[in-house]
């Protein structure tokens, strides 16, 4: 078992702040993806192969997420983020990682639930700006103060959580050690599985269904490597999409053709 200094802990809770702080160019789409805070984590900890490995395996729960209309299902930056950190830290297989993730991420729902209910105060704050005509102040409350509390919020609760959750970490393994925790390993086994299923009810329509099967049939049959099948289904995407573009007009003219003719 490894030990966790307090530069670490606090490198970690930076790494989830900027992961969750909307801030431009990090966040949704980079820092907070569990393969990417995962292999930063990894890297602060001197193991940044195994925190991207460990950091992938947590992102197939992710495949499927969706933060629609305000809601957050899950905080898989901070899942990615601490479920390595105690993966590193106490040794752990990715599927027990995995296990010990998925809680952390819906107990960070917590905090975003906490960020947006604060942040209504700054946009007071901001219209007392407006009505004093102090426009130069107003990226204070739009940046700045709701920056400061984000980061309240989340590093320093990051920081502690790693520090000091890493330290008991193996105490935890060896209170559930047994069937206890073959248990969360077969959970852990099968939560990607459920991430892989999420993924599918989004491909599995229309005329994509058959791209699906031919996929299926090539990954298996070729024993082509991953980064190659990657590149011949974007290819594919790309030649689909022109081929669906180019088909438009025809089927535009054809529709009105069928209602000219009911008209008639």
């Amino acid at each position: 078992m490894e030990k966790m200094t307090i530069i670490q802990a606090v490198l970690c809770g930076v790494v989830y702040w900027l992961a969750v702080g909307n801030l431009p160019f990090v966040g949704l789409w980079s820092l907070q993806r569990p393969l990417v805070c995962g292999m930063i984590t990894g890297l602060i900890l001197g193991h940044p192969v195994q925190g991207a490995v460990i950091g992938a395996t947590i992102n197939l729960v992710y495949l499927g997420f969706m933060s629609a209309g305000g809601s957050m299902p899950a905080d898989m930056g901070l899942a990615g983020v601490l479920g390595t950190a105690y993966a590193i830290v106490g040794g752990l297989d990715t599927d027990t990682a995995l296990a010990l993730a998925v809680p952390i991420g819906i107990l960070g729902t917590i905090v975003w639930a906490g960020r947006m209910t604060f942040d209504c105060f700054f946009v007071h704050i901001a219209d007392k700006y407006i009505e004093k005509e102090q426009y130069n102040k107003i990226w204070r409350a739009n940046v700045l103060f709701p920056q400061i509390m984000c980061f309240i919020m989340t590093a320093i609760p990051c920081a502690l959580a790693a520090y000091f959750g890493s330290n008991y970490i193996q105490g935890i393994l060896n209170m559930l050690s047994g069937k206890v925790l073959t248990v969360f390993q077969i959970i852990g086994g099968l939560m990607p599985a459920l991430g892989i299923a999420i993924t599918l009810q989004y491909i599995f329509k229309g005329e994509s269904k058959v791209f699906l099967f031919v996929g299926f049939l090539l990954a298996v049959y070729s024993k082509l490597p991953l980064l190659t099948l990657g590149i011949i289904a974007l290819l594919v995407a790309v030649v689909y999409v022109q081929v669906t573009s180019a088909m438009e007009p025809a089927r535009a003219a054809v529709v009105d053709d069928e209602d000219d003719e009911e008209d008639d």
